[in-house]
Order: structure tokens, then C-alpha cells, then sequence
């Protein structure tokens, strides 16, 4: 698709005017007013995220770091990979070490770069990079007041199956699985810088 930067995509809403619902401590609620391709005008309700970060955390066995963690919307307990709120002003690099270091306790050596997913395009903004870390070694957990997990790890077999058999069922963990399954095979997943 070739274009100058004045070129719209067709299917563009255009932002009339925009107003806060809600205001909460990690959400933010938005109501704005647009206009539809056709002209019309139209409502969009959606939630405001700070982004986030997912790590694929491959022990020297190979084994993946999982985590298990109860999630109050849905009123039950989660098998999802390491992951965490992005901070405002923060590095997504330097959230995905410290995620992995207050949840599981663990440091990588070597990092790399997946790419980024969007979990809930039809009312959330939120973004999840997605990393891909080896070289674990263990130096003691930091969990964040209030949050608790159990930590357990299994093979990449063992996740996929447990994807297909429903019993992750987290789209973070999923995607990020998906995006990792080629360099835990030993292909690759095209660009994929690595951090040091």
C-alpha cells in the first residue's frame, strides 16, 4: 500500500470530541463522539490501559515459567506465562525484567523482542509486548502488595497441549506462546532483536 502521510485509511473514524466516564487507579473510561467513513456521526465507549508486558521465560531445562493466579473479573484461578502493568515513563524492556524478578523470582541473561499484541481491540487500547528471556537463574521474589501466585513451569509441549485442551485459555499467554513456539523449536520468528 503506497501513500503520501496526508493519506487516510478509508475506514478512519475521526475523533470529534472526547470525554472521561471513569477515572480509576488502572483504568480510565473514555466516551468520544466521531465521525464514520460515511460522515455519520457515531459513540465509542473504551477503556484506557497503560500497556503491558508477557515474558516467555525458558528455563536451563527448557521448561517454560508459568504462573498460576487467581483473576477477580472471571471469579477463578489462571494459568497464564509472567506478565505485568507497564509504569508511566517506563521502559517495556526494563518492565519485563522487573516483572519476571517480582513474580517469579527469577533474572534473565539474554532477552529478545517478540513483537506486540492487542488483547481487546473493540474497547480497550491496551498494547502487550511480548519478550522472549533465557539464561534464568533464580534470586528471590518480590510480589507486589496483595498479589498472589504459585509459580510452576512446564514443557512447550505440555503448553500447547494445555492451549488446545482449554485449560490455558489466557489470550496473552496464547499469543505469546504462539509468537515464541518457533525459537523454542530452534527456527526463528523473523526480526527479532535481542537485547543484552
Amino acid at each position: 500500500m503506497s501513500g503520501t502521510a496526508s493519506a487516510r485509511d478509508p475506514l478512519e473514524e475521526i475523533e470529534l470530541d472526547s470525554e472521561p466516564v471513569f477515572q480509576g487507579g488502572l483504568l480510565k473510561v473514555w466516551r468520544d463522539r466521531v465521525r464514520l467513513p460515511d460522515g455519520s456521526e457515531s459513540y465509542r465507549e473504551y477503556v484506557r490501559h497503560p500497556g503491558a508486558v508477557v515474558v516467555v521465560a525458558v528455563l536451563p531445562d527448557g521448561q517454560l515459567v508459568f504462573e498460576r493466579q487467581f483473576r477477580y473479573p472471571l471469579r477463578k484461578a489462571f494459568l497464564e506465562l509472567p506478565a505485568g502493568k507497564i509504569d508511566p515513563g517506563e521502559d517495556i524492556l526494563t518492565c519485563a525484567r522487573r516483572e519476571l524478578r517480582e513474580e517469579t523470582g527469577y533474572e534473565a541473561e539474554n532477552w529478545r523482542y517478540l513483537g506486540v499484541m492487542h488483547p481487546c481491540i473493540g474497547y480497550s487500547d491496551e498494547r502487550i509486548e511480548i519478550f522472549f528471556a533465557q539464561g534464568l537463574s533464580q534470586v528471590g521474589h518480590e510480589l507486589d502488595e496483595g498479589e498472589f501466585l504459585e509459580i510452576l513451569s512446564l514443557s512447550a509441549d505440555e503448553a500447547e497441549a494445555a492451549v488446545h485442551q482449554g485449560t490455558i485459555t489466557d489470550g496473552k499467554t496464547i499469543a505469546a506462546l504462539f509468537r515464541a513456539l518457533p525459537l523454542l523449536r530452534g527456527g526463528h520468528t523473523g526480526e527479532v532483536p535481542a537485547f543484552a
